[in-house]
């Protein structure tokens, strides 16, 4: 049986490029202070011989492990059951890849896994955390600060408005509910109903706030609470038709849950949009389209929320600084714009 060949080192590198061993070190690592010319030779060779670099060394070098937790604050069963999720995880994916890093997924459920992710946090395994779908009462923000790691979060942090340097990536939640309940209005619809996300997270509260403003002073019958599923848009909208049989327009939280009120407005005998206006919020393809009538919705930019969110992170991994002190995307992070993409169901 033949041996195999050992692995290229970087003295190596350093004799097939012509230069030092240090030169090839800060190449390798990706630090600055090498001539263009100089740093392309040593590339030359590290593609030449298969050089590998050495992780744990570099890692003692850089003092980076380039890799990135990305913790997922819901049970898995609705991590991949949401195409919400996917979308804004591809972001992540495509960003971190980009930039040479590994994207670790955690998931948390309950007491037992966040004991688990606190663990492997303190470890020192990742460089970073990238936290989304936060619930008001979670431990997680506290966990992650204990172990002393730059975060970035998806979605406005709840506490402290996100004004204490918190950095995050948001979609403006409350003003593409105004738009929503606006275009309703401009349809000539007065009984809208809102069927909202779960009221523990900020992205519910925002799109209820929003309703409110339009609607001023709704009437609370016309306001039920889901869980940003189709089986809870369906539990809502059956509960607001018992209550406001007259009701001529739903505004729902996510399509989801306005895909689960078509199916209850049709099991009731109710036409969409003749009788009932329904207008969602994500623009999740392909479900608005194929929902019956596609559907009207607002459209907001998961992927590049995921995107945007890796990309501040590794930002500020890179400039070694605290959030005030990073580039134009301030402390107060960054809030994304959304558009109202008009169907046939309002």
């Amino acid at each position: 049986m033949s041996e195999s060949a050992p692995r290229p080192t970087l003295e190596a590198v350093a004799a097939r490029a012509g230069v030092s061993r240090a030169t090839v070190s800060r190449v390798v690592n990706g630090s600055d202070g090498v001539r263009e010319p100089l740093a392309e030779r040593v590339r030359r060779a590290v593609d030449e011989l298969g050089y590998v670099p050495n992780q744990a060394a570099r890692s003692l070098v850089t003092r980076r492990h380039d890799a990135i937790a990305v913790i997922v604050a819901e049970p898995e069963t609705r991590v991949f059951a949401d195409p919400f999720f996917a979308r804004q995880l591809r972001g992540i994916s495509k960003e971190l890849t980009a930039h040479d890093n590994q994207l670790v997924l955690l998931l948390t459920e309950d007491r037992d896994d966040h004991a688990r992710v606190a663990r492997y946090l303190a470890g020192g395994h990742v460089d970073g955390a990238l936290v989304f779908s936060l619930h008001i009462d979670d431990p997680l923000p506290g966990l992650i600060q204990r172990a002393g790691l730059p975060t970035v979060f998806g979605g406005r942090p709840h506490w402290n408005g996100g004004e204490d340097g918190v950095r995050y990536v948001d979609t403006d939640n409350r003003g593409g509910a105004r738009d929503a309940v606006r275009h309703l209005l401009g349809l000539g619809r007065r009984r809208i109903a809102h069927i909202t996300g779960a009221l523990d997270q900020t992205s519910a509260v925002d799109r209820l706030d929003g309703f409110r403003d339009v609607m001023a002073d709704p009437d609370p019958a016309l306001v039920e609470e889901g869980d940003f599923t189709a089986a809870g848009g369906e539990r809502a909208m059956r509960a607001l038709l018992a209550r406001r049989p007259d009701l001529d327009a739903v505004f729902a939280g996510n399509d989801l849950m306005a895909a689960g009120a078509l199916r209850a407005l049709r099991e009731h005998g109710r036409r969409v949009p003749d009788d009932v206006a329904v207008v969602g919020f994500d623009d999740m393809l392909p479900i608005a389209e194929q929902t019956e009538p596609p559907l009207t919705t607002v459209r907001q930019d998961i992927e590049e929320m995921g995107r945007l969110m890796a990309r501040m992170l590794l930002r500020d991994l890179d400039r070694g600084t605290a959030p005030a002190e990073t580039d134009g995307t301030g402390p107060s992070g960054v809030v994304l714009p959304v558009t109202l993409v008009r169907r046939d169901s309002a």
